[in-house]
Formats: structure tokens, C-alpha cells, sequence
């Protein structure tokens, strides 16, 4: 057996057609395998980068073209009785020859193929030819055949298996890509293979079990072992000539476990399994790494509805999550290294699990592993998100196929604990006036109720399924249904101020978000606009959002000082953005034994974009990111309105008991204690305590100029109540005192307040686009002190560094 891996030597050039510029048709360039036309065209200096400016828009003719790649190759050397092309991931409508002659065809960017092409090598050179197809023009030719169905933007994703916001979305560009996009080789090989391996891994109380699930192709009708091993136990079978599966059981005695991050050590344990001939010889093999862990998600009816709770290794776990959209839109720039930097991001704001999100893609073995080392726990969607799909021919089969080669491909990662049937698409059917427009022809329905369930029943029982996100858990329900299974919140920022999310006591909330643009230093590599503004040409390309500026304008409306010129709109809706989520992530946290989770929308964002996200697109963290840590902190404390009054609410993430001597003090503005109260925590693990606040605490004497602090020593970060909104507080004008003492690698700014200073801010990166920062949004009372711990490529500015508009607090907007 040999695998010869096909990278080298690949060009590309454009078909020609109307669409293409007169400076490229004609033009062959290299092409970088795996890779996809856009980069390969930035490489060669032939477009311009598609993430500046409105760039975009001048290279939509790329997805309208059809592209030719080309190599040749050796054949291998050794004799086998097979040659097998194999292609782990086209993207997506493509036509393969080799030597002339047509050995296959694709139309599925989710799934790998692999075409016998002994027959046709020849000694010397073999010419490789893949043809891609315009996406657009696939698509939109299944759009007319079926008729149209309804989605939530004006492009033709719902009508081809790719990756849905390559056609746009409400925070990406539309950059429809095409091109060898995962992984292409020679598999020569003789007698039999390892087709599929499948490890089923459950628990039987203490002990591990591995029911190990083996495919193999055969070219000989000969007896065949396959072995297995792992964790010091080993077993094998016999798979008689003739047939092509096998199940070997592996039980291990007291495994050490696989715990999520925050609940235990990640253990993982090498599995090996040989497939041998009919004389001990090696035919082939296969490795990976398993976790020994249980998975149990209960949704049985309580008094409160239909829960969604998560449980490993029979420990609920209270899901600390977010979503997740690809990266980049171009996967091939998503190395390892930038994977993990986006993991230790989520870690570092005590993110316990990652949602990927229907309308990208099946994460790469990359994603899984490092989840896996991190102990991060997914949740993966199938890939429909925001349409009614087809599920008409060929769709019903490549969806069938897509799924079960995915499945089979995840099953051995501990860390995915939960497989999701779509994004927003049963939901869109009840309530987004599909109903009409679909006139009783097929949306997707039959692929989360039937073919998606059957496909993970089958091939990995040991994960929970859920047909949508939202589910209620039956079709009985709405199933948007707060009070049943999983809930999207999307009339805040669409349509409601987001102190609506108090309103809210859901089961699980699965997705909610705010936007805010991002860092200062992106949006000046991304755009010239000279002068930047919140509505400059650059910056409204780069708001992708329906209605996104007046949204974002409502939201500082109802809050916030108005803004006097683009330095203060940029930090206040930043703010706002990290107080809208940090308000619904308390609300619900507050809530927990209703409320099992919350999965923000979103970690990150593909390109540099106004969105949702806590990390922009160039991997910088916003305020949002300060604002998640501090929310989702182990311990947290929280004053929440209840019941006609205020309470403050002790929630315990952490495995052991919170002991702590707790305060509330009612203040003024000016430090003045009005009232105070002291009492004894006590909040067993995994729980949370409210206490009732007396009328003394909860009701100020001075509205505009009273604060709530809430402290437990150095167990938890104080919470804090402020009685009005910033835009109504009496703020005195902000003073304070700063120092900068340079260190080797950095630089630490102390501030030192004369005056209370809310959420002050130091964004670094407006003098330096390597600066970052420790820490953000943090309210000083009169008398106090905070260090600012700021790294660099090299020394800042002292004296920029402690002056507007880098060092930022809600006090010092001038008022008119």
C-alpha cells in the first residue's frame, strides 16, 4: 500500500466567457493545492484583496466562471491491484479526467470521493484535469428545475451542497470560491482496505467499552483479521472471504476519564487498528485518539416545560458557549496554529463549548483535535441554515452520503457531544412566511425528522440528535418555544432594546447577539476611508446587517451619551455591545436549574466586519471578549431585578463548595456609603444562591447618582447596579491620574481615579496594530486604581497612551 500525496505542479486559468476580465482570460497562474481560485489569483497579483474596501464586488464575475486546474504525476512504482484518485474535498461541481478520459464527477463540497484510475495510468507523465463548474450556474439551474423555496438572502445557496455563506450572509462578503479545497492523493493498494473505522465509545458504570465498527473494499475474495488495540486492551476478528464488516468489542477496566475544560483532565487514549491478509501481512491501518466519557442530554418534561441539559460523565454541565462560523471564507487559511489561537481566545474567556454553525462547514480534524486537547465541547450542525432545502434528487442523495461520511469521520472525537439538524429552518418554516411561497413542495422536513436522525441512530447512537436549533423537542410546539428545548432571542437587536432579555426564562439558549464594529486597527487596514464615520463608503460595505446603523443607533439611544464624532461612536457601541450581552448572559445564568445554557452568537468573524462577534476578523479582541470573561467566570455575582426588587445572585461553575463573606454597599457616585448589608455565602458546587436585597439597598435616595457594588473578597469580581441609564447619570467629569512604567515585552499604564470612571477602556491597538491589552471595561470608584498591562512590537507613545482617544470611559463624552 502506498499514498502519494498530489500538491505539486498545479495551474489554473479561467474558461472563457463574458464574465472574465479581458487582463485574465487566457492567463494560466500556479495553483496552490489545497487552495481555491481567489487565493490563487491574490497570489499571482491578478485581483485585488477581496476583504478591503468594496473589493468584493468587483470580483463576483469568479463565481460565475468555470475553472480549469491542471497537473501530471507518476504513477507508482510498485504493482497493486488498485489505484485509487482520491479527493477529500472539491469544492464542489466538478468534472475529473485523467490522460482525456473522465473518471468522475461531484457535485457536493461536504463529502470526498475516490475514482479507480489503475487502469488508465501510463509509464511517464499522467495529465490530472479538473474542470469546476460555476457555482452559480449549478445552482441557479436547480432553482429552475425544482422550483424556487424561500431563504433569508437573495442568493442560490439552498440549490448546491457547499458552504451556504460563501453567497453572503449578514456578516460576510459573497465570495463564491471554487477549487481543490481539502486534501487529493494516489491510493495504491492490493487485496483489501480499511474502507471506514468506526469507534462507538460508551461507559458501562466505571468501565470503558469500544465497540468498534470496521468497513473494508475488497479486490480478493480471501479471509481477512483486523485488530485492534487500545489502552492496553486488544482483540480481533476474522472477516470471512466474501463479506466486508466487522464489529470487535474493546472493554477497559476503569479508564481514565475525558472531562470537558473546568471539570477535569482531558485524557485521551491511542487506538490502533491493522487490517491483515489471509498470511499475517499488513494490508492497512489506522490511528486515532479516543476519549472515555459519557454523554446524556435530558430533555424529559418538568414543571417548567421541556429542559435541554447537558450532561458528561453523569455531571451536568451548564453550557458557557459560542457559536462558531469559519474563520476565514477561504479554509485553506485556517492553519492549526490560528485554530488554536481562536480556542485559547474562548478558553481565556471561560467558554466551555463551541457551536459550529449550519452554514459553513463540517469543522476539520484540526478543530476536532484541539477541542479534544482543550477539552472544549462541540456541537455540530448539519449544514442547512436559513432556507427551505430541496429533497428532491440528487440532494436526497448526496445529503445521505454527506451525512454518513461525517458522522463516520467524527466519531471518534470525544469532544462533539451533540449533532443539531439545521440552523433557524423549522423555525423559518412556522414563522417566516414560507408556508405560502412553498406551495406543499418539499423545504428540508424529511431530512431533520427522518434522514438526519436514522444516519446518527445507525452509525453513532452515543450522541444525542436534535432536529433544529430552535427545537421544541416536538412539532406539537412552536419551535421557538422559550419554555421547551432550544430558543433563538433575535427580537432583541432586531426589533427590542436589549433589556428585553430579562423577559426571557428559557430552557437553553442557543443563540443571541449584539453587534459592535471592529478594532479601530482592523477597520484601518480594511478601509481608506478618509475620514473613517460610522456611515463612510467603507464602513457601510463592511455592516452587512439589515438596517445595521440604525440598530446600532437605537441601542445608544436608550443608553448611552450621544456620540460627538467617530472616536466616541466607535468606543459606545463597542460598549454597548459587551453590556447587551453581558445583561442577557447574567439574566440567564441567574436563572440556572430553568436555563441549562447559552451559546452567544458569535466568537469570531471571517473578514474585518461590524457583526456580532467577540474576536474581529484580524483576531482582535473588542470589548465583548472582556465583557464574556467576566460573565462567564466560574463564580460569578450578578444583582438581578426580582420580584418588584433587587437580589444578588452567587452562581457556582466551579467543582467545590463557594465559601465567602459577601457585601452589597449602596453608594453615591462620590463613594458616600448610603446603606450596606454583609452575609455569608454558601453556594454548593454547581448551583447558584439569591438573596433578597432589603428595600434600604434597592431603592436609592438619588437615582441619577447611585450605585450598587456588590463584593466577595477575592473569590469572585464585584457586581455592580447602576440606577439610571449612563446617558441620565449625573457624571461628574472624569478625572484621574496615569503612569507608564515600561517592562521587557510591554508597557503598564496606571490610572488612578480622583472621580468614578465607568468601564474604562485602553484600545492600544490605535497606536500600534500588534498592542494588546489585559484587561477592558473596568468601572474605578472614587480613590481606586487599575494597571493596564499593554504588549507591543515595540514602546508606545506614553502620553497617547493615557489620552483620548485611546484611554476611554463613559465620563468623558462632552455633553452638549
Amino acid at each position: 500500500m502506498s499514498r502519494q500525496a498530489l500538491y505539486d505542479g498545479w495551474t489554473l486559468r479561467a474558461a472563457p466567457g463574458a464574465h472574465v476580465p479581458a487582463e485574465i482570460a487566457g492567463q494560466t497562474v500556479p495553483a496552490t493545492v489545497p487552495g481555491c481560485v481567489h487565493t490563487d489569483l491574490l497570489d499571482a497579483g491578478l485581483i485585488p484583496d477581496p476583504y478591503l474596501d468594496d473589493n468584493e464586488v468587483a470580483l463576483a464575475w469568479i463565481g460565475r466562471t468555470d475553472w480549469h486546474y491542471r497537473t501530471s504525476f507518476r504513477r507508482p512504482t510498485e504493482h497493486h491491484d488498485r489505484v485509487d484518485l482520491v479527493c477529500a474535498g472539491l469544492d464542489t461541481v466538478a468534472t475529473l479526467t485523467v490522460n482525456g478520459v473522465e473518471v468522475g464527477r461531484t457535485e457536493n463540497m461536504h463529502r470526498g470521493y475516490r475514482f479507480d484510475v489503475r487502469s488508465l495510468l501510463r509509464d511517464g507523465d499522467n495529465d490530472l484535469a479538473i474542470t469546476f463548474d460555476s457555482a452559480y450556474r449549478y445552482a441557479e439551474a436547480q432553482q429552475e428545475r425544482l422550483g424556487d423555496r424561500p431563504n433569508a438572502y437573495p442568493e442560490p445557496f439552498h440549490f448546491i451542497r457547499k458552504m451556504a455563506c460563501n453567497f453572503g450572509w449578514d456578516w460576510g462578503p459573497t465570495l463564491v470560491t471554487a477549487g481543490i479545497w481539502q486534501e487529493i492523493s494516489l491510493h495504491a493498494w492490493s487485496t483489501a482496505r480499511l474502507a471506514t473505522v468506526r469507534p462507538l465509545v460508551t461507559m458501562d458504570g466505571r468501565d470503558g467499552q469500544v465497540e468498534l465498527h470496521v468497513d473494508v473494499e475488497r479486490v480478493a475474495d480471501v479471509p481477512l483479521t483486523v485488530r485492534a488495540a487500545v489502552a492496553g486492551v486488544s482483540a480481533d476478528v476474522v472477516i470471512p472471504a466474501g463479506q466486508r464488516t466487522a464489529v470487535l468489542t474493546l472493554t477497559v477496566r476503569e479508564p481514565a476519564l475525558w472531562w470537558p475544560r473546568g471539570y477535569g483532565e482531558q485524557v485521551r487514549h491511542p487506538i490502533e487498528v491493522t487490517l491483515h491478509g489471509p498470511h499475517g501481512d499488513v494490508l492497512d491501518n489506522w490511528s486515532h485518539r479516543i476519549g472515555f466519557r459519557s454523554v446524556r442530554l435530558d430533555t424529559t418534561a418538568d414543571d417548567h416545560g421541556t429542559p435541554f441539559a447537558l450532561s458528561v460523565n453523569d455531571v451536568p454541565v451548564f453550557v458557557r458557549g459560542v457559536n462558531w462560523i469559519p474563520d476565514d471564507v477561504f479554509p485553506t487559511r485556517i492553519t492549526r496554529d490560528r485554530l488554536a489561537e481562536r480556542f485559547d481566545q474562548a478558553i481565556a474567556a471561560n467558554i466551555n463549548l463551541l457551536r459550529v454553525w449550519g452554514g459553513g462547514r463540517y469543522e476539520s480534524a484540526d478543530f476536532y483535535d484541539l477541542a479534544d486537547e482543550r477539552g472544549l465541547l462541540v456541537q455540530q450542525d448539519f449544514l442547512f441554515a436559513c432556507a427551505a432545502y430541496p429533497e428532491e434528487e440528487p440532494f436526497g442523495t448526496e445529503v445521505a452520503a454527506e451525512a454518513a461520511e461525517q458522522v463516520t469521520r467524527l466519531s471518534p472525537y470525544p469532544s462533539l457531544v451533540l449533532w443539531t439538524g439545521n440552523n433557524e429552518n423549522i423555525w423559518g418554516w412556522h414563522d417566516w412566511d414560507w408556508q405560502q411561497d412553498l406551495a406543499g413542495r418539499t423545504w428540508g422536513r424529511g431530512y431533520y425528522l427522518d434522514v438526519l436522525p436514522r444516519i446518527v441512530g445507525e452509525l453513532d447512537p452515543t450522541r444525542p440528535y436534535w432536529p433544529g436549533s430552535p427545537w421544541s423537542g416536538t412539532e406539537a410546539i412552536h419551535p421557538n418555544d422559550p419554555a421547551h428545548g432550544t430558543t433563538h432571542i433575535w427580537d432583541v437587536w432586531n426589533t427590542d432594546d436589549y433589556t428585553k432579555y430579562r423577559e426571557y426564562v428559557p430552557r437553553f439558549v442557543a443563540e443571541f447577539g449584539y453587534q459592535g464594529p471592529p478594532a479601530y486597527a482592523t477597520l484601518r487596514r480594511a478601509l481608506s476611508d478618509e475620514p473613517l464615520a460610522h456611515d463612510s463608503p467603507g464602513m457601510a460595505h463592511h455592516q452587512k446587517a439589515a438596517d445595521g446603523d440604525a440598530k446600532l443607533q437605537r441601542g445608544l439611544d436608550a443608553h448611552l451619551p450621544a456620540p460627538a464624532d467617530f472616536d466616541d461612536w466607535h468606543y459606545l457601541t463597542q460598549l454597548n455591545q459587551a453590556r447587551a450581552i453581558q445583561l442577557g448572559v447574567e439574566h440567564f445564568r441567574s436563572h440556572r436549574g430553568v436555563c441549562a445554557g447559552t451559546i452567544v452568537w458569535q466568537l469570531n468573524d471571517c473578514w474585518p466586519v461590524t457583526s456580532w462577534s467577540a474576536v474581529d476578523g484580524d483576531g482582535r479582541r473588542k470589548p465583548l471578549w472582556y465583557a464574556l470573561r467576566h460573565a462567564y467566570a466560574d463564580r460569578l455575582l450578578t444583582v438581578q431585578p426580582r420580584d418588584g426588587g433587587l437580589a444578588l445572585v452567587a452562581v457556582n461553575d466551579g467543582g467545590t463548595t463557594w465559601r465567602a463573606s459577601a457585601s452589597v454597599t449602596r453608594l453615591t457616585l462620590a463613594g458616600e456609603p448610603r446603606a450596606k448589608t454583609t452575609f455569608e455565602l454558601d453556594v454548593p458546587a454547581y448551583a447558584s444562591v439569591v438573596v433578597a436585597l432589603p428595600a434600604e439597598l434597592a431603592r436609592p435616595d438619588e437615582t441619577r447618582r447611585e450605585l450598587l457594588v456588590a463584593e466577595a473578597g477575592q473569590s469572585a469580581e464585584r457586581a455592580l447596579w447602576f440606577f439610571a441609564e449612563d446617558r441620565d447619570v449625573d457624571w461628574p467629569s472624569a478625572v484621574w491620574n496615569a503612569t507608564v512604567e515600561p517592562f521587557d515585552g510591554g508597557q503598564r499604564v496606571r490610572v488612578t481615579t480622583g472621580t468614578v470612571l465607568r468601564d474604562l477602556t485602553l484600545f492600544a491597538d490605535r497606536l500600534d496594530p500588534s498592542a494588546s491589552v489585559d484587561q477592558a471595561l473596568v468601572t474605578l470608584l472614587p480613590g481606586e486604581s487599575v494597571t493596564f498591562t499593554v504588549r507591543a512590537d515595540g514602546l508606545l507613545d506614553a502620553a497617547a497612551l493615557t489620552a483620548r482617544p485611546v484611554l476611554r470611559c463613559v465620563n468623558d463624552i462632552e455633553r452638549s
